[in-house]
């Protein structure tokens, strides 16, 4: 399993639930194409399921000499 998860806004909020949208800024999401790297970690899998339809999820390994966030 990865470290770290890149997640990438791939579809629009618009006309979703505001919920969704209250969850996509959560997870640091705001403008369609942008992505941010979070850590793998079962709150932040949670929220992805609930937004799976307009996300992309990679998984990316934490390379050495990084700091642990």
């Amino acid at each position: 399993m990865a470290d770290m998860l890149q997640i990438t806004l791939v579809r629009s909020p618009i006309g979703y639930p505001e919920r969704q949208r209250k969850v996509l800024r959560a997870l640091g999401l705001g403008k369609m194409n942008t992505s941010v790297i979070q850590a793998d970690q079962p709150s932040i899998r949670g929220m992805i399921k609930h937004v799976r339809h307009l996300v992309a999820v990679m998984p990316v390994e934490r390379r050495e000499g990084e700091k642990n966030e």
